[in-house]
């Protein structure tokens, strides 16, 4: 991903881009769901949706659905779109709960089309004529992580970007500066640099084995360690949203793809075994696992600098936190996209170090606030895990938006934070977290406007979902998987 953003510089004359990999490390490939903004990485880097989505067997994603979060027995959907929209300034879920102390029965979901039509597997992308009053579908993508690294490998090629095959085993540090000046291969090939990228997942092979700097561990808030990983058939028609199903000690993926499952279980080690979280994984597959299952290990965290002298650690090179709400792609191209923004062909400036830095772990700590919520607004008390997450000490941050919301409904998304009120409100209303009043604003406005407005909004959304084609049939017609060479 990296290198297709930097292959305009490559193509332009304007800088040598060198990739060294080695086809013997193998791709994570576990990060297969994204989140909206892809759509805008994959825009400025000049990718075709639907010939990349043909080659990587993708499938679209409304939303991620939420089973046994809050407690067992209970589901959720958290959309990619809003609920409703906002009237005269007020969020309309601040609206709809004064509607629903009037005794007004409708759920929160049918005033949001990305919900809707999961719910019956339909899926379509907004027409740029559609009706202005009509909503638009919000979406994302699941992807083949493998293909997709193929695909982007021989886009960025075509555009000049130079791809070295070997195994890195030492590097070279300017004995005055600290910068990395080289890196020598395992066939003594050595390869000389300005500016390092590191997308050497866990082991950070410059930011941390060559810099040294350090890692913060944030397993006291986040404490599962490890993940187990396994395709499988696809059973049916693919679902146009990705499942997430708590289980004792965590809680398993199900991404759906055109030609297979994406299926894993992440649990913390100090509360399940291997062997037993292995178990729970395969008797929960919607179909017959098609290889061996692997298992990962990590420590939730971030490194204490992710711009550390001429070095960049973008992936899981500069952290980790687990997938729950499909933040590991976004990470890497929301890295990718600052590092565009800040970076100098003039060399570095430590202004640029010190500006990354601080919007990198902006970004990691709200995203970690979001996840955390998960974990912490819930009534489960099944399990040791689930009693100590309930009772855990969260980040003040966190706590300060729950405790808002509890009062009014209302939340703050502070300047370009990721995750939207709606998102807020569907993971808080979804796991029990209710608001013991709503905004006044909501009595300041025109009741019986209010209730037109919103029968409309039911109407339309209705409407639409109602003429989408079956997520299966729209996929056929705009990007049908590749089939593999014979």
């Amino acid at each position: 991903m990296t290198a297709a953003a930097f292959a305009r510089f490559a193509s332009k004359g304007l800088a040598n881009v060198t990739v060294v990999e080695s086809k013997d490390i193998g791709i994570v490939g576990v990060g297969e769901a994204t989140i909206p903004p892809i759509l805008g990485f994959n825009k400025l880097i000049g990718i075709n949706e639907a010939e990349m989505m043909s080659a990587v067997g993708g499938t679209f994603k409304l939303g991620i659905q939420f089973v046994n979060w809050g407690k067992q027995g209970d589901s959720y959907f958290h959309p990619f779109g809003n609920y409703g929209y906002e009237i005269e300034g007020v969020a309309f879920h601040q609206i709809w709960h004064k509607f629903r102390r009037n005794g007004d029965p409708r759920p929160l979901y049918l005033f949001n089309i990305e919900t809707l039509a999961a719910q019956y597997n339909k899926f379509a992308i907004t027409n740029p004529n559609a009706r202005a009053d009509l909503p638009p579908v919000n979406y994302a993508y699941h992807i083949d992580a493998v293909k997709y690294g193929q695909y982007l490998r021989a886009f960025s090629q075509s555009l000049g970007v130079k791809r070295i095959e070997g195994l890195i085993e030492s590097s070279s540090l300017n004995s005055e500066s600290g910068f990395v000046e080289s890196v020598t291969l395992k066939d003594g090939q050595t390869i000389d640099g300005d500016f390092w990228i590191d997308c050497s997942g866990f082991r950070g092979l410059l930011i941390e084995q060559a810099l040294e700097t350090g890692y913060e561990d944030w397993t006291h808030w986040l404490p599962c360690d490890r993940a187990w990983a396994v395709q499988s058939e696809q059973p049916g028609p693919p679902l146009p949203y990705t499942r997430s199903t708590a289980h004792s000690a965590g809680w398993q993926w199900r991404v759906p793809l055109q030609h297979r499952l994406g299926n894993g279980h992440v649990f913390c080690s100090q509360y399940m075994s291997d062997d037993d979280a292995l178990d729970i994984l395969l008797k929960n597959l919607d179909g017959e696992p098609t290889v061996e299952p692997r298992l990962l290990k990590f420590v939730t965290g971030h490194r204490k600098k992710f711009w550390n002298k001429n070095v960049v650690a973008i992936g899981l090179s500069s952290g980790f936190m687990e997938p729950l709400e499909s933040t590991s792609i976004h990470l890497i191209h929301s890295a990718i996209n600052k590092l565009m923004l800040i970076f100098s062909l003039d060399g570095v400036q430590p202004d640029q170090e010190k500006i990354f830095n601080r919007l990198a772990l902006k970004e990691f700590n709200r995203i970690r606030d979001f996840l955390v919520l998960h974990y912490n607004a819930t009534t489960r008390d099944d399990s040791d895990f689930w009693n100590y997450v309930r009772t855990m000490d969260v980040p003040e941050t966190l706590t300060e938006k729950m405790e808002l919301f509890k009062l009014n409904g209302q939340f703050f998304r502070e300047e370009d934070e990721l995750f939207t009120a709606t998102s807020w409100a569907a993971v808080m209303l979804g796991q029990g977290i209710q608001p013991g009043s709503y905004s006044p604003l909501v009595d300041a406005l025109n009741q019986e406007a209010l209730a037109r407005e919103a029968a409309e909004m039911e109407k339309s959304i209705k409407f639409v979902v109602y003429h989408m084609p079956s997520h299966a049939e729209f996929l056929q017609k705009y990007c049908p998987a590749a089939l593999p060479a014979a």
